[in-house]
């Protein structure tokens, strides 16, 4: 992970579900989903790329989340659209622990 950016607490890990997510609003409400899957954690730009609604509200299965309203899948790691109808990447940040805290870098790994 980058060390560059700054890293601010969103959340305890304690709050985030096992293969689930949780929708936090950054300081300068910037909207992000940290996702819990296969025993890692994630940090996604908590709107779909396809319809704007909120991805932390969808399943998480195998390293991936899925958007409610259509269905989409992103990939956690990357951001990009699995399937359609979403054709663009979200947003993703690196994410670091530190105890109980999650933290994460508002410097999107991708744009």
């Amino acid at each position: 992970m980058s060390e560059a950016g700054r890293w601010v607490k969103v959340a305890e890990l304690s709050e985030i579900p096992e293969e689930g997510a949780l929708g936090v609003e950054t300081d300068d409400e910037t909207p992000i989903a940290l996702v819990r899957s296969e025993g890692e954690v994630y940090a996604v730009r908590d709107v779909c790329s396809h319809a704007e609604v909120r991805l932390s509200e969808g399943e998480v299965e195998d390293g991936t989340i899925e958007c409610w309203l259509h269905g989409s899948c992103f990939d956690l790691r990357s951001g990009a659209p699995i399937n359609p109808p979403a054709t663009q990447a979200v947003p993703t940040y690196d994410v670091k622990i530190d105890g109980e805290d999650v933290l994460v870098s508002l410097d999107e790994k991708n744009s």
